[in-house]
């Protein structure tokens, strides 16, 4: 995408570059599960687990690089 701009990693803001990395651990509670278990070791989580309208279930926390990751489940 042309009209976005390298900036350094920043939860909210979309950037040039890798935009996430997906883990599909199981059904809905595992991905709540794994989500409480990563806020819990401090990590930051960008969007809570919510539905979306391609069918799944999913949450994204930040890797210690600041990188987007991923939790999700293919809704139910």
């Amino acid at each position: 995408m042309p009209t976005v701009a390298p900036r350094a990693h920043a939860a909210n803001v979309q950037s040039i570059g890798l935009v996430h990395l997906a883990f599909c651990p199981g059904d809905e509670a595992a991905v709540d599960a794994l989500t409480e278990r990563l806020r819990l070791a401090g990590h930051s989580v960008v969007t809570e687990a919510y539905r979306t309208g391609d069918g799944y279930y999913e949450s994204t926390v930040l890797d210690p690089d600041g990188n987007r990751v991923e939790i999700a489940a293919v809704a139910t």
